[in-house]
Formats: C-alpha cells, structure tokens, sequence
C-alpha cells in the first residue's frame, strides 16, 4: 500500500511541476490572471506532494521510547498542513489576483500560449487524476466515494485525488474565462475567472482540513477491523467473552486496541497473563495492521455502564 501511495504522488509530483512552469511561461506571454492563478496552483501542488512524501517516509519510522507507538500520526499532521497551504497560498494567491484584475483591467494579449498550455496540463493533470481515481476504486469496496472519504484512514491518495480534481475544474475555468474576456472583449472576466478558482481551491481546502483534523486529533479504526478484533480474540481459550474494543488510528496502518474481555472464573494472574499473550499473537497470526494491545479484565455489566455514560456525554467519570 505504501508503495502504491509513493507511486501516486510521484505521479503527481511530476506532472505539477512541469505544469506549474508551463502555466508561468503561458501568463507571462499573455498577461492572464487565471493562467498566472493556475500556475500557483500547480506550484502549490507540487509542494504538497513533497510534503506528502515526506510525511510518508516519517510515518514508517519504527517505535522508540519518545514515540512508542510510532510516528504514523506525522502523515496526518503533513496532510492537515497541506490542506492550510491549499488555503492560504493557492486560493490567497487566486483571489488576491481576481481582484486586481477587475480592479485594474488589462486587454489579455494572444490567448493561444495559454489555450496550447491549458490542453497540455488537461492530459497531464487528468493522468495523475486518473491513476488516483483507480487507486481509490480499488479500496473503497461498495462505499461511494463521499463515503469512502470520510471513512478513509489514508488521507494520501484522497489527498492526491481532490488536489487533481480541483485542478481540472481550475483549468476549466481558466479557459472559460480567457475565451470569455477575448469573446466580450472584457478583460475583467479573466479576474472573475481567477476567483472562481479560488473559491474552488478554498472548498477543497475545507474538505481536506475537515478530514486531516479529525485524523489528527484521534479517530476509532473501521467498523470492519473492531469486529475482526473481537472476534479473532473472543476463540482464545480462557476468554470467556470479548465486550467491546477501544480503537485509536495511529497512521494508515497502525492501530492501538484496549480490548474489554472477561476471562474464566478460576483463572490466577498466570494464567491471565497467558491468555493476553496468546491474543496478541492472534492479532499478528491475522495479520491485523494493531501496533498495541491493552487488555482490561472487566464484566459486560461494567462495559455496558461505560457505554451508557459515554452515551449520555458523562466522560469524567469514564
């Protein structure tokens, strides 16, 4: 997987910056102000995969006794900060240049630079989107996308894929607004052009920002791995019944789990002891992606209370 998520954003990478220097020299020879909005776009993009790749390579660093349960959290913190950049610097940059456009109209100069410009990013940006685009297919299963976002402990490919997004729906409103400035002879529609696609790049800011925090701050790993935990755990002899299982995702695939179990009455301390040895290897015989697990010797009657005051938002006394 980790593989895979490199290849994408290298897919990425490659194609904003060549893009990136395209759309600079097309704004320079026609003076548009969605074409320069487009090259900072890409610009900022391609910062957002080194950073993203970054993160990637942080987050496999192994345990150690600053970070024993890893650094699988720096990928969240990378892409919440790509998510700001996407903010501040592209849609900043585009709605700083709108503006000045509408305010200080220029004729645009020959739009055949930026139109030859604007195909070529198309075919480039809609590769990168296009491999993203099949990367996500491939795990979300039978969820819809929206869904399978939300739910995605993975923000790189998601990631990827919003970036590409909004930057063929830039380029489209690039282009729109240069024919449009050029056909109604208005220049100003080129700057109404620009803010388009700040708003765009602001609304996948949001949406990135949303998730990346969630992440960030502490997420319960998927339905499908609680009930996988609880059930591979629950056929260890000397464990009379699994309650219920605390999760927190640490990184894309590093999961700590506190398991609430009740064990055989007669069972002494040895034997316990025993007992959570054996689940633990059966978590890793299953190959569950758990980096720790914490048992807790507890009733159903007590699970069952926790939840209830986790239900009715009495946390304090948890």
């Amino acid at each position: 997987m980790a593989t895979d998520n490199k290849l994408i954003v290298y897919a990425a990478l490659a194609a904003n910056v060549g893009i990136a220097v395209a759309k600079f020299i097309a704004a320079a020879l026609t003076g548009s102000a969605a074409m320069l909005s487009e090259g900072v776009h890409s610009l900022v993009d391609s910062v957002n995969e080194i950073l993203l790749l970054y993160g990637l390579r942080r987050s496999r660093k192994p345990p150690d006794r600053e970070h024993p349960l890893g650094y699988g959290r720096e990928l969240y913190f990378w892409s919440f900060i790509v998510a700001l950049l996407v903010l501040a610097l592209g849609a900043g940059f585009s709605l700083y240049e709108g503006v000045n456009h509408i305010l200080q109209p220029e004729p645009l100069r020959d739009a055949k630079a930026s139109y030859l410009v604007l195909g070529i990013a198309a075919l480039f940006e809609g590769s990168s989107w296009y491999l993203s685009l099949k990367s996500v297919q491939r795990r979300k299963g039978r969820m819809g996308y929206f869904e399978a976002f939300r739910g995605s402990k993975d923000p790189t490919t998601f990631t990827v894929l919003f970036e590409d997004s909004a930057a063929l729906l830039g380029l489209a409103i690039a282009g729109l607004g240069i024919y449009l400035s050029h056909a109604l002879n208005d220049p100003r529609m080129d700057g109404w052009a620009s803010i388009g696609i700040a708003v765009v790049l602001a609304l996948a800011s949001a949406l990135l920002a949303r998730e990346s925090k969630a992440l960030l701050i502490g997420e319960s790993a998927t339905p499908h791995l609680l009930d996988k935990v609880c059930r591979i755990t629950a056929t260890v002899p000397g464990v009379r019944k699994v309650n219920g299982v605390l999760t927190l995702q640490l990184g894309p695939d590093q999961v700590m789990a506190a398991l609430s179990t009740e064990f055989e009455d007669g069972l002494t301390t040895v034997q316990i002891e025993e007992c959570v040895r054996r689940m633990e290897a059966a978590t890793r015989d299953a190959e569950l992606p758990i980096v720790a697990l914490f048992v807790k010797p507890q009733t159903p009657e007590q699970w069952k209370d926790r939840e209830n005051r986790l239900d009715s938002g009495d946390w304090q006394t948890l």
